[in-house]
């Protein structure tokens, strides 16, 4: 095969556990040098065609395979969930790892590490611990290490979800002016900003290829699912407020000159990073707030100190939330983190939703909630068998279906299609229009909220 060719002939794939296939027959072929748009509703197959490329499906995977795939060339992939990429306790030496791996020189290793950090916008040096580094920072880690390697392929699943525009715009530009006659293969959800850097689009439905050809021809077409540019943002759907409605005492935290300092402990020593610094925010009963910011800012930092599960290191929080035990604290709060894997603790889809309620003695309509949020289909299956999309709207699910009166959701709206995004917004205004309060870490504009206290640097602006 030429170098940055890539061959998928006949790709079948189910996942271990699930019931249906996520492809069926699939077949795609690119050419070296070739750039490439995958789209598709969320569960469609697209991030199983990366893992395909990469060889992970069938055994670092598990599941059923069948068909061929070939990669003319190296391959560098940027996973869906960056901590996925993480290997080395420095930034500096994360990046390093790829090109150590190749046999290349001291002096050219250093080079490549320095021009990639600088590439993606990180603004830290080789030694900064890659523990203290927000989720959309460790997107750019991720990246920048794939950037380092030098591939012939370079497969990126949505390099910019987590990004704040501006950022985004510096990653994007990063990955098109290192392309040179590389190939790309790029998944994104609000893909609009890729669409003057590829020269075909590939849609997936229904475990096959729904669309290929070039961009012109694709913006002529009607695919509902998709962020279409100058599509109007679709209404939130209708939620039962019997699902969301507070099931005990509502909260309401108010924090006031608000200081976190993260502490990283390594085997070097103790580093601590100020995340927040003097932040005053207050949630309300009824209504929702969104925190955003840049990337780095302290969007996560502030929602957990707000949500009890980081302590300040001063200032204040009322009530603080980070002394009730954890029984009592899930009672009155419902957490979805920005990883939703870091929520699993059973084997199925069902099992998730119901376990939180269970613990409390709460009475939960599993089968409501799953519908509510489009996974009726998926009760049967595990957690980790799921996309990244469906994954962070079970988090929503298994974090929010024992009705707590405070919401807190990290970043809720990555990954998801029209239709789930409906969902989700759906949820989130659902559960305040019930009584609760609600705030939400976000880049998302899109999302209906009613205050919005941008974080600057640490501080409010």
């Amino acid at each position: 095969m030429r170098p940055g060719e890539v061959r998928v002939s006949g790709l079948s794939w189910t996942p271990l556990g699930r019931r249906s296939p996520v492809l069926i027959g699939l077949d795609l072929n690119v050419q070296p040098g070739e750039r490439v748009l995958l789209l598709g509703a969320s569960g469609a197959g697209k991030s199983s065609v990366l893992h395909a490329l990469t060889g992970a499906l069938g055994g670092t995977i598990a599941g059923t395979l069948d068909g061929a795939v070939s990669v003319g060339g190296r391959l560098g992939l940027l996973p869906q969930d960056p901590t996925d990429s993480v290997v080395a306790d420095r930034i500096g030496r994360d990046v390093a790892f790829g090109p150590e791996n190749l046999g290349l020189g001291r002096a050219e290793i250093w080079h490549r590490v320095d021009a990639a950090l600088a590439a993606v916008g990180l603004p830290y040096g080789r030694d900064h611990p890659t523990v203290a580094l927000s989720g959309g920072e460790q997107q750019r880690l991720a990246l920048a290490g794939v950037l380092a390697l030098g591939p012939d392929v370079m497969v990126l699943d949505e390099p910019t979800s987590m990004l704040d525009p501006v950022t985004a715009a510096v990653v994007r530009d990063a990955v098109v002016g290192v392309l040179g006659d590389r190939t790309l293969v790029v998944v994104e959800h609000r893909f609009e900003p890729w669409l003057d850097h590829v020269d075909r689009v590939v849609v997936l439905e229904s475990g096959g290829i729904a669309f290929d050809g070039s961009v012109d021809h694709f913006l002529r077409g009607a695919f509902p699912a998709l962020w279409m540019p100058g599509a109007t943002v679709p209404e939130p759907l209708a939620v039962e407020g019997r699902l969301v409605a507070p099931a005990g005492e509502v909260v309401a935290p108010v924090a006031e000159a608000l200081v976190v300092d993260l502490v990283t402990r390594l085997l070097r020593g103790t580093q601590r990073t100020r995340a927040i610094d003097g932040l005053d925010v207050a949630t309300v009963p009824g209504r929702r707030l969104a925190l955003t910011g840049a990337s780095g800012a302290g969007k996560s930092t502030a929602l957990a100190a707000l949500a009890g599960l980081v302590r300040p290191t001063a200032g204040s929080v009322t009530p603080d939330l980070s002394r009730l035990r954890s029984r009592d604290l899930a009672a009155v709060l419902g957490w979805v983190p920005q990883n939703p894997e870091h929520a699993f603790v059973t084997t199925s889809v069902r099992d998730e939703v119901a376990v939180s309620a269970a613990r409390l003695g709460r009475v939960v309509d599993v089968d409501g909630v799953l519908a509510a949020l489009g996974l009726d289909s998926l009760a049967s299956a595990h957690p980790f068998r799921l996309s990244g999309g469906e994954q962070r709207r079970l988090a929503l699910a298994a974090g929010l279906a024992h009705r707590p009166g405070l919401v807190m959701l990290d970043e809720p709206t990555v990954g998801q299609d029209r239709r789930t995004w409906a969902a989700v917004a759906g949820w989130i205004g659902a559960a305040a229009d019930a009584g609760a309060a609600v705030a939400v870490s976000t880049h998302d504009a899109d999302l209906p909220v009613d205050a919005v206290v941008e974080i600057v640097a640490g501080g409010r602006s």
